[in-house]
């Protein structure tokens, strides 16, 4: 077994339930966890038997891009597209983490707020 991890992506979106959070967006750091069987390639040395985290980038990029009221639902969709693209890879758990840098809380200094899921 193994993992493959990518750890504080920083991109910019536009996630909320607030009018401002829409109009004026917020960055976010998404850390993703991917366990699953490595013994193939690393072996063979082959990319086409493992998981591209080039294309799992691409992956999160694209689906920060659509906004959500809430990043739980940013996170499953992230999780789902990921299991979805790898099949064949017969993930066996996969984290993501996603965290809200500043948010607007009735002028309170927070730095993050992040949300957590497992599958």
């Amino acid at each position: 077994m193994g993992k493959i991890t990518l750890n504080n992506i920083r991109l910019f979106g536009y996630h909320g339930c607030f009018l401002e959070e829409k109009k004026i967006g917020s960055y976010y750091t998404i850390n993703v966890e991917i366990e699953l069987n490595l013994d193939k390639p690393s072996i063979s040395d082959k990319l086409s038997e493992t998981i591209d985290y080039v294309e799992l980038y691409y992956i999160i990029k694209k689906e920060m891009k659509i906004n959500s009221k809430l990043i739980e639902h940013l996170s499953r969709r992230i999780i789902h597209k990921i299991k979805n693209k790898y099949k064949k890879f017969l993930i066996k758990h996969i984290k993501v983490k996603i965290c809200k840098e500043n948010p607007p809380i009735q002028g309170n200094k927070i730095d993050r707020i992040c949300v957590t899921l497992y599958e």
